[in-house]
């Protein structure tokens, strides 16, 4: 798969105003290919920009010359910040068990995501607390930081703490400039840890476009399979070390029962912010581009649907 097959269009869950490179949305007048209404001329209008079949109606209603001058909103490019949640958990799975390894998922998730990015001509930011410090590493949207973007993910530990998505999330509503409305806010984690709305509800309100990326396990994250009876390996998410455990019956169908409740429990958060989450349930690249693909096809569907 070429570099360039191997992204997804950046598209808006809801076009707000204007159209843009990689479909960013605008919320200033200037030069566009989106209009966003007309007004009588002023002297030093561009000729370009009257509305001459407007000008034609209202000067025949008003007897009189007559010039309609049609605005646009301005083509901006996407930013894009990736978010990405480095609790200790987020470093399993060790290669070699039968489960999702996340570090590996979520590097090629941020990849795709830099990627589609600069496809779309737009400017790429990362932010997380993987460094086990109170203050996070933070990398501004810039259209030429992807090197500084890509050694951040190869480098990054993962020490940061059990609330990484929620500080993180209040990080950003503090930085005003860097993200206007229509900024793209990829949140990459299992979302088996961090629960307080508050934050979530901050970012939806700076209307920028936020997308869960849920990185969880299908069959023993998201369910739990039947291994009664069977020796199963566990790994601790806080030392990484592997310890064997013997389930009963009772023991596998409660522990399926409390994913899978978990799991809608989260969808069911997500649909009521209104925001459209990526589910990545394998570490392989091109799975993980499958799924965001499927998630920017919906989209599509949505919008031309009207939704």
């Amino acid at each position: 798969m070429t570099a360039a097959a191997a992204t997804f269009p950046l598209v808006l869950r809801r076009r707000h105003a204007g159209l843009a490179f990689g479909a960013s949305p605008s919320f200033r007048r200037g030069p566009g290919t989106d209009v966003a209404g007309s007004r009588a001329y002023r002297a030093g209008d561009a000729m370009r920009s009257i509305d001459w079949a407007a000008s034609a109606r209202l000067s025949a209603a008003r007897s009189e010359d007559a010039f309609v001058v049609r605005e646009r909103f301005a083509d901006e490019s996407p930013r894009v910040v990736v978010v990405a949640d480095r609790r200790p958990a987020m470093a399993l799975c060790p290669a070699g068990l039968p489960w999702l390894r996340k570090p590996v998922a979520l590097r090629h998730a941020a990849t795709l995501i830099a990627a589609s990015t600069a496809r779309s001509r737009g400017a790429i930011g990362s932010l997380d607390f993987g460094d086990g410090v109170d203050e996070p590493a933070w990398l501004s949207p810039r259209t030429s930081g992807v090197w500084q973007f890509d050694d951040r993910f190869e480098a990054a530990c993962f020490d940061g703490p059990a609330d990484s998505v929620a500080r993180s999330l209040t990080y950003l509503t503090l930085l005003r400039s860097a993200l206007p409305a229509g900024s793209f806010v990829f949140v990459l984690s299992d979302f088996l840890a961090d629960g307080d709305p508050d934050p979530w509800l901050e970012a939806v309100g700076r209307r920028w476009d936020v997308i869960p990326v849920v990185i969880q396990d299908p069959l023993w994250e998201a369910s739990f399979p039947d291994v009664s009876g069977v020796v199963i390996p566990f790994v601790d998410a806080a030392t990484g070390t592997i310890r064997r455990v013997r389930l009963r019956r009772g023991d596998a169908h409660r522990l399926r029962e409390e994913h899978e409740e978990r799991r809608a429990v989260m969808v069911e958060r997500f649909t009521a912010l209104g925001l459209d989450p990526v589910a990545v349930s394998s570490d392989d690249a091109d799975a993980v581009l499958l799924a965001f693909l499927a998630w920017a096809d919906m989209r599509l569907v949505d919008r031309r649907a009207g939704r």
